[in-house]
């Protein structure tokens, strides 16, 4: 019988994960004293400040004033969090004709923007459009940068590898290694959904249980389960966009007939509208509910409570959207399961570049 990997916890990994703890609970909740710190961590006082010592020291907290407390003995000192300590880098490489870029505090606000045009390049084409953005980018931080996060259409494995993203003709493009040799940055590559359910979580109070479903050039889905992303063996969790929902459906590029893609992809729901304008509301309600019959079987089997529909303001609209939270319903109602809620995005256009900048807080600094 094989021997059992057994994994030892080194000191500077507990360190790691104890500063972790503390600066995303300053990060939640300013206005924290070292005791405070200590009662919602768990860590000893000595500990918390010795740890709060070294994010001062690292211009991470702040003191911020005394706690004005009218108890004997003296005020506690108050932390507090400095969002304009680093910046962070993001990039959005989802759309269709443009690639997206900002530079973010740590807060997750945007600083400035910029924008890339594709015109129709792929291939090395657009990596050359991509790697200009992101020396842009680099250029135009002020401050100290914390590391660039990009969201990208796609497979991608935990190395950052686009192992295949068809709609850019990339395939085993090692992304994150070129964008870190370029800008000898710290650099996080992700599928675009993915990075979008991090947004969800960290910036629109989205909860640990979540799926997020990204309209764009394609179709994909963001799933968190117990606040962790789920990427699955193959690093392929989410490519729901190939999920076959119409057998007597048309073609895909992908080889198979009838796939999620070609009925609720931005590009697909386009031209239907464009080719049937009076009947807009009925084809993205005929999307709406292909989208349900995709998702139906994955809440059902995960207990799921929360589905946020990313997308173009004019494609996740009600129609789209009442049609797959009915589809849902119907096909995984029970006495024991709760209502399902399901809605558009709170964040709009911006929630791959706020899911990259995620992205980056969480591999950097442990803030999830």
């Amino acid at each position: 019988m094989q021997e059992p990997i057994r994994r030892t916890l080194r000191p500077e990994d507990a360190r790691r994960s104890n500063r972790a703890l503390v600066l995303q609970a300053i990060y939640n909740e300013s206005g924290l004293s070292r005791a405070d710190l200590a009662r919602a961590t768990g860590l000893t006082k000595v500990t918390v400040s010795d740890l709060v010592a070294e994010l001062i020291a690292a211009d991470l907290v702040a003191e911020a004033g005394t706690s004005g407390s009218t108890r004997p003995g003296k005020p506690s000192t108050l932390l507090g969090f400095n969002a304009a300590a680093r910046d962070i880098l993001a990039m959005d490489l989802s759309a269709r004709d443009q690639l997206r870029g900002a530079v973010l505090s740590l807060r997750g606000e945007p600083l400035l923007t910029r924008t890339r045009p594709l015109d129709g390049a792929f291939g090395d084409d657009a990596l050359a459009a991509a790697r200009e953005l992101a020396a842009e980018l680099r250029d135009a931080a002020t401050h100290p940068v914390l590391g660039l996060g990009v969201g990208t259409p796609g497979t991608v494995n935990t190395a950052g590898t686009v192992l295949a993203a068809p709609n850019l003709r990339w395939h085993n493009l090692p992304l994150q290694e070129i964008l870190h040799d370029d800008l000898d940055l710290p650099v996080r590559v992700e599928n675009d959904a993915n990075v979008a359910v991090l947004a969800e979580r960290r910036f629109a109070g989205g909860p640990d249980d979540l799926v997020r479903i990204q309209l764009s050039r394609g179709v994909g889905a963001g799933l968190l389960v117990g606040g962790r992303l789920v990427h699955g063996a193959t690093s392929d969790a989410g490519e729901i966009g190939h999920v076959v929902v119409d057998e007597a459906g048309g073609p895909c590029p992908c080889g198979k007939v009838g796939c999620l893609e070609t009925w609720a992809s931005v590009p697909a729901l386009t031209a239907r509208i464009q080719a049937d304008p009076t009947h807009s509301d009925t084809l993205l309600a005929e999307a709406g509910h292909r989208l349900g019959l995709a998702l139906a079987p994955v809440v059902g089997m995960l207990g799921l409570q929360h589905i946020v529909i990313g997308g173009p303001a004019t494609i996740a609209t009600a129609p789209l959207l009442d049609a797959a939270r009915d589809c849902i319903s119907e096909r995984t109602r029970s006495e024991f399961r709760p209502e399902l809620e399901l809605a558009a995005s709170p964040l709009g256009a911006d929630a791959v570049l706020l899911g990259a900048a995620a992205l980056v807080l969480l591999g950097e600094l442990g803030i999830g």
